[in-house]
């Protein structure tokens, strides 16, 4: 009888402090004016105006009413017809994004069109054994052979066999940080890595008329590091820092 007592006890404690005190903390904190009142605090779109910084890509489409992520893992390799993997996804972002800022945007895993590299390969006794078949599932094939055998042009998939993404010769560090092309778990992260802002300052620089220097400089400014010193990593405010550009010009 003791235990049982000791375990309900346990339980009510537990259930007020972390089913009713801390959510109700964070509700009562999200509701002070001067946190709902700073929009430095959401990320944002800047609609692709060259003269930004650019944010992380968003699921929600930078809507707080919809925040949210997309739930894609590292194995959401496949495409279907209804929806683009997330390798592809990431491999379609990263040539985008080494586009606009004049650097190479190719990545391990994906073509040169950007779609994932991926081959749907079925083996003699299944997951041993010489190939036989290769199927390339996410579109037309992007390497003629595979062990010796052809590959075949996909898209669709054939069940039976094993995904096996394929790297190709993109550089091992991709130029394009990983933060431009993968979007955060709430969708409206208000920061960039400064390897994100490092990027994007040649471009800024010379749609502003503004020496690389002073952009760099503006970027230190709105940089913020870990938290208490050691939580995270380094981050970059992307409106604060926008915000700066348009006193700067």
């Amino acid at each position: 009888m003791r235990r049982h007592l000791a375990a309900l006890r346990a339980l009510l404690l537990l259930t007020a402090l972390l089913g009713l005190a801390y959510p109700l903390a964070f509700v009562a904190a999200g509701r002070l004016p001067a946190l709902a009142a700073d929009p430095r605090l959401i990320g944002q779109s800047f609609g692709e105006d060259p003269r930004y910084f650019q944010s992380r890509p968003s699921v929600s489409d930078y809507d707080p009413a919809a925040t949210g992520a997309s739930n894609l893992g590292p194995e959401d390799v496949v495409d279907t017809p209804d929806r683009q993997s997330l390798l592809t996804r990431v491999c379609a972002r990263s040539l985008a994004v080494g586009e606009r800022e004049g650097v190479d945007g190719r990545r391990p895993y994906c073509t040169a069109g950007g779609v994932g590299a991926v081959l749907e390969v079925f083996r003699r006794d299944g997951l041993t054994g010489p190939v036989t078949r290769a199927v390339a599932v996410n579109g037309p094939a992007f390497v003629a052979t595979y062990e010796g055998v052809p590959v075949e042009a996909g898209p669709a998939a054939i069940s039976g066999g094993v995904i096996t993404p394929i790297r190709g010769d993109a550089p091992a560090t991709p130029a394009v940080p990983a933060d431009a092309v993968t979007a955060s778990g709430s969708g409206l992260d208000p920061h960039i890595s400064p390897a994100y802002a490092r990027l994007q300052v040649p471009r800024i620089a010379r749609e502003r008329g503004l020496t690389v220097a002073r952009v760099r400089h503006l970027v230190e400014e709105n940089s913020g590091g870990r938290a208490l010193g050691f939580l995270g990593e380094p981050v970059v405010n992307v409106l604060a820092l926008n915000e700066a550009l348009d006193r700067e010009s």
